[in-house]
């Protein structure tokens, strides 16, 4: 057996309690496996809760070590960072916590806010640098206007109220009667300095952002709030609604620079 066999050997041994020992271990080598694989097991669980804590209070304690122990079977760490072993744990509680589907929404924030901790440094455009940079446009100049925002900022349309469950105090009981929108929100998430922080937005607004995070021009992007075959006056409404949204992202910091 080659050394990389013998390492996806141990792994496996480490992985799945089912998995049959190599065939010259004795009793001996099973007692140090069970408590070598419960330290890995263990070591991995607290580093979910570490990063999941708004979520691990949400759905309690227990049914959250149960969730990471199933994410962690069924996606093994690859990374060279402990830190990367709650990646996707999002989907997880998607599958685990489907009838309570905020669990997965607030996993999905807790992971983007997480995450801002290591996107690159970057200087913001604040609105006097945007109206220096714009100073000489003309019309096709702010159709072909494109954006690069803040590293690492994402958008996402919700269907729960993740401020709410965000500052929630205690468990999911008390406020379940609250937190469920009666039409999808959006959520903006970004770093201000070295403190990661998100905003509820307007579900439209999620999706302009992650377009024109995307490449989108803000031509096609106030076409794609316009809708179809807009009117008039339809058209002009979603020029200021957009222009309103850009103002906001300056104000908060989320654009880095403008490009062609």
């Amino acid at each position: 057996m080659t050394l990389a066999e013998m390492q996806a050997a141990f792994m496996a041994q480490v992985l799945d309690d089912e998995v049959q020992a190599p065939a010259d271990w004795g009793e001996r080598h099973a007692r140090g496996m069970g408590v070598y694989r419960n330290n890995y097991r263990s070591s991995l669980v607290e580093a979910l809760l570490e990063t999941y804590q708004r979520t691990a209070r949400w759905v309690g304690e227990d049914a959250f070590r149960r969730a990471a122990a199933h994410h962690l079977i069924a996606n093994p760490p690859s990374s060279w960072t402990i830190d990367a072993a709650g990646r996707g744990f999002d989907r997880t509680c998607a599958e685990l916590f489907a009838n309570d589907p905020e669990v997965e929404e607030l996993a999905w924030l807790e992971w983007a806010m997480f995450d801002m901790f290591s996107a690159p440094d970057s200087a913001s455009l604040d609105a006097a640098g945007f109206a220096k940079a714009t100073a000489g446009f003309v019309e096709d100049d702010w159709g072909a206007m494109r954006l690069t925002v803040q590293p690492g900022s994402v958008a996402r349309e919700l269907n729960h109220d993740l401020s709410a469950i965000w500052n929630a105090p205690e468990g999911k009981g008390q406020h379940r009667a609250t937190i469920t929108l009666d039409q999808a929100a959006g959520c903006l998430v970004w770093r201000e300095g070295e403190r990661p922080t998100f905003l509820m937005v307007d579900a439209e607004e999620a999706r302009a952002f992650q377009a024109m995070a995307s490449g989108m021009s803000y031509g096609e992007c106030c076409m794609m709030l316009a809708g179809q075959k807009p009117s008039p006056e339809q058209a002009q409404d979603a020029a200021m609604r957009a222009g309103a949204m850009l103002g906001r992202w300056l104000n908060e910091g989320l654009v880095a620079a403008l490009r062609a």
